[in-house]
């Protein structure tokens, strides 16, 4: 068990860089004087982030933000080029090969797209009972019986296990991969925008399903999504990330009731709400810069109101605005 005051996963300053290096003939056409160039993208950039036992925090952003990459180094499915992932205070990189495992089976994603995140070829009693088989939570004889319970817990029938994934609908697909993460009865789940591609009316089911799970099991859980209003309701804190970078963090009920950064400002300017009926709302102008040309200085200040000249030239600093909340902008210099 993690101590109450130990961080369950801590991120300290990590940082991903993808790079597509020139083939043959890009080397070609650039010795004969074209402008081509080996591609860089910096999709997380020294990001800091911790997540207590028992806490759901949600990240939020536009698409490309670079969410989901975090979400899968958090996870181990990538690995950063930079920084330290903490997990109940040890340095993942640092662990033996037996804490490695434990990190693997407690942390667990969910996908967005629940059908081609599943194997179209296997059964659904192979997808969920697979890896608890594997790693000795149950035998073979006794197989049916775990499979019935996790099914029975993510709200699937049972009698469903002998199917295909393309016989089922999205909705039931999610269940799926919900209880594929379920089965190795992990202690926290990393959800990437795991109710994106569904009616709203099911959403609503796979939410309130996170919410059971949680309550019920004491989950600790990072929940990816562009959306601030499929959030505010199942957070306890929340993360705004901008091109790379976490722009402000801070507690749900603060962050909604007065956004500090400009970004998050925006962003909740375009939630609909029902007190804010006959309101005329202003979209976010512009489009999210190109992460492989980023703006020097605050990524935002292109698209941003109060943009001063530091904007332009300084990265601003993370600096805590008011107890349990952070944000980097040069208007809290």
């Amino acid at each position: 068990m993690t101590d109450a005051a130990t961080p369950f996963v801590r991120c300290e300053n990590i940082s991903r860089v993808f790079e597509k290096k020139l083939d043959f003939a890009g080397k070609m056409a650039r010795s004969l004087g074209s402008n081509v160039r080996e591609e860089r993208v910096q999709a997380v950039d020294s990001v800091n982030l911790r997540i207590m036992p028992g806490e759901v925090v949600s990240l939020v952003g536009e698409s490309g933000c670079g969410k989901s990459t975090l979400g899968r180094m958090i996870c181990g499915i990538l690995a950063q080029s930079e920084g330290k992932i903490f997990y109940k205070g040890k340095d993942v990189a640092t662990m033996s090969v037996a804490e490695k495992l434990d990190y693997a089976i407690n942390v667990q994603m969910i996908f967005q797209d629940p059908f081609a995140s599943l194997n179209p070829r296997k059964r659904v009693r192979k997808i969920i009972g697979e890896a608890p088989l594997f790693h000795g939570l149950t035998t073979a004889s006794e197989l049916d019986e775990y499979l019935d319970g996790v099914m029975n817990q993510c709200g699937l029938d049972p009698s469903y296990k002998n199917r295909y994934p393309h016989q089922f609908s999205g909705g039931q697909r999610q269940r799926i991969g919900i209880a594929r993460a379920m089965a190795v009865q992990p202690e926290c789940l990393v959800c990437d925008e795991s109710v994106a591609a569904l009616d709203v009316s099911i959403q609503a089911q796979i939410l309130n399903l996170f919410m059971e799970l949680r309550e019920n099991l004491n989950l600790t859980c990072l929940f990816i999504s562009h959306d601030l209003g499929v959030v505010e309701h199942i957070s306890d804190r929340i993360a705004v990330m901008y091109l790379g970078r976490i722009v402000e963090s801070a507690p749900v009920d603060d962050l909604f009731d007065a956004p500090f950064h400009p970004y998050t400002q925006a962003l909740l300017n375009e939630v609909p709400r029902l007190d804010k009926r006959g309101v005329d709302f202003s979209p976010l102008v512009g489009e999210i810069p190109s992460p492989l040309d980023p703006p020097t200085g605050c990524h935002f200040h292109p698209r941003c109101a109060h943009a001063m000249e530091i904007c332009k030239q300084e990265v601003p600093q993370r600096r805590e605005v008011a107890p349990g909340r952070w944000a980097c902008c040069h208007l809290n210099g």
